[in-house]
């Protein structure tokens, strides 16, 4: 068995990226801005900050703040908070939340053979950062392959054939918190169970409340 997995609400608590990911970049932009605007690849970052508007430092550090406040999709503001986290993993003052039931039967499952996949909307580099500095230690060597949006949309059937065949087929299970995730996984011919740690919803999918709970 081959086992695809999602991370927020599943292995990673949901509010792990709003409540803390989220205010680790915003409470350091300010000073890593004013410490790296001399880099290229920061300085290339804030001259697309700027646009056509003639702006300062400190005028582009209040917009960068604003856009995190409104939660703006800007691409430069995404590529400094990304610099931010690599920084605070590597200094670990930043460590990926992780269920211990899902550490539990993901080192469980590997070591009984099984090769486990991760499937996110976050980039791949972001998958690798959370689970290599997690708060259960380096979880990467558990994983033998990243997938994220450039393999399609997590709620298309196409993109968990796209998957499928990366992974080599075979018999695959897909643990996701969101069910129309695991309508597209199961059209594409994946096995799927559904984690409602924090709800309660009828359906069509096998469900489990905890990785404690899942059968392979």
């Amino acid at each position: 068995m081959k086992i695809l997995t999602d991370i927020e609400g599943t292995t990673t608590s949901i509010s792990f990226v709003h409540e803390e990911l989220f205010p680790f970049a915003r409470a350091r932009i300010a000073d890593f801005v004013r410490q790296n605007a001399s880099d290229p690849k920061v300085a290339d970052l804030l001259g697309g900050v700027r646009g056509d508007d003639a702006l300062s430092l400190d005028q582009v550090i209040l917009r960068l703040v604003g856009w995190i406040d409104t939660d703006q999709k800007v691409t430069e503001l995404k590529a400094l908070q990304g610099l931010i986290w690599v920084a605070g993993y590597q200094d670990g003052s930043l460590k990926g939340h992780m269920y211990p039931d899902a550490t539990r039967h993901l080192r469980a499952w590997h070591q009984a053979g099984h090769q486990l996949f991760v499937y996110s909307s976050g980039s791949v580099k972001a998958q690798k950062l959370l689970y290599g500095h997690s708060v259960d230690g380096d979880l990467t060597p558990l994983f033998s392959g990243y997938f994220d949006t450039t393999s399609g949309h997590k709620r298309e059937a196409a993109s968990y054939r796209r998957i499928a065949a990366e992974m080599g087929g075979g018999d695959i299970l897909f643990l996701s918190d969101v069910v129309e995730e695991l309508d597209a996984a199961r059209e594409a011919g994946m096995k799927t169970c559904w984690l409602q740690r924090d709800f309660d919803s009828a359906g069509d999918h096998p469900i489990a409340k905890t990785f404690d709970e899942i059968g392979l």
